[in-house]
Order: C-alpha cells, then sequence, then structure tokens
C-alpha cells in the first residue's frame, strides 16, 4: 500500500492532480476493522481551464503508464493495487476531498477523507454495504456526531438519516 500512495501523493506534487482524497473501503479502515475491497477509490480534483466543460483521465494514464504502471480497464495498478481515479460528483464529495485528513502511512504521506464524510457519502449512496459501513462507523464510536450532522444538513441529507436510524437503530419493541 505504501508504493500506491507515495505514487498518487507524488502525482499531486509533480502538478497532475490539483488535489485528491483516499475513500471508499480502503479510506474507512482509517477509522475501523477493514471490509473486503477490490480497489482504492481515489477521488481526484483535476487541473482544468474555465473553459473546459469535459474531464480527462488521460493526464493520470499518461503519468502512471510513463512510470511502468499498468492500465486494466478503469483501474491503473499501482503497488499491486488496483486504483480507480474518480472525479467528485457532487459537493458532499467536493468537500470530502478539501478536508481531507493528511496521514502518514507506512512513511507516506496520503490524505483520507474524514469519518464523517465517508460515513455522509455512505448514506447518500444508500447501498447495503454503505447502510453496514455506517453502522460500523457507529459502532467504533469515530463519528463526532455534531460534525456530522452539520454535514448531512448541509447536503441536505437529513431525512435520509432520519430513515436510516429508524431502520437501522430503533430499538425494536
Amino acid at each position: 500500500m505504501k508504493e500506491t500512495l507515495t505514487i498518487i501523493d507524488q502525482m499531486k506534487r509533480d502538478g497532475v492532480i490539483k488535489g485528491y482524497a483516499i475513500g471508499g473501503a480502503v479510506g474507512a479502515t482509517f477509522y475501523v476493522e477493514p471490509m473486503a475491497t477490490l480497489d482504492v477509490d481515489v477521488f481526484v480534483l483535476f487541473r482544468q481551464s474555465p473553459d473546459e466543460t469535459l474531464i480527462s483521465l488521460a493526464p493520470i494514464y499518461t503519468y502512471c503508464m510513463k512510470k511502468g504502471f499498468e492500465a486494466r480497464g478503469e483501474y491503473v495498478l499501482i503497488g499491486g493495487w488496483p486504483v480507480q481515479f474518480l472525479p467528485p460528483s457532487n459537493a458532499l464529495i467536493d468537500e470530502a476531498i478539501a478536508e481531507a485528513v493528511e496521514t502518514d502511512v507506512e512513511g507516506a504521506t496520503t490524505r483520507i477523507m474524514s469519518a464523517e464524510h465517508l460515513a455522509a457519502i455512505a448514506l447518500q449512496l444508500g447501498r447495503a454495504k454503505d447502510h453496514a459501513r455506517i453502522l460500523q462507523f457507529l459502532e467504533a464510536g469515530c463519528l463526532d456526531d455534531s460534525q456530522f450532522q452539520d454535514i448531512l444538513t448541509r447536503h441536505g441529507l437529513s431525512n435520509t438519516w432520519k430513515r436510516f436510524s429508524r431502520r437501522f437503530l430503533e430499538e425494536l419493541p
């Protein structure tokens, strides 16, 4: 994992990407027990001029190929890990990237989305595996409730949280 994280951070330092944050299951492992995953989800901010309307992954793929890494479909194999580079798709993910926590992993600097943002994104996605991840965060006690509620409010997820809470958190009679 060290090589993977080092290369991703180097992309930022080399100007290939403007910013990034590790999300998904790998991001969650910094806060809770690991869940099975096939890849590393890297949410990236691209360097674009204001008149560009399409996002191209070409600079990332070109950079990785020059470094000797192999593309496999939507992934680039870096340090033995399939890495998927994803553009932010909404304001919640933009915020998660902007507020990512810089951390050291085996001597490699990387940026990880906060537990609160990861849980909010999981709530927004709403798949069964996302519900399981939220429950993991809650059981581990790693969410700051005030920050989490602020994020939910800012991104229109308060009602979704109420439904989730009724379904998964209220005690059965």
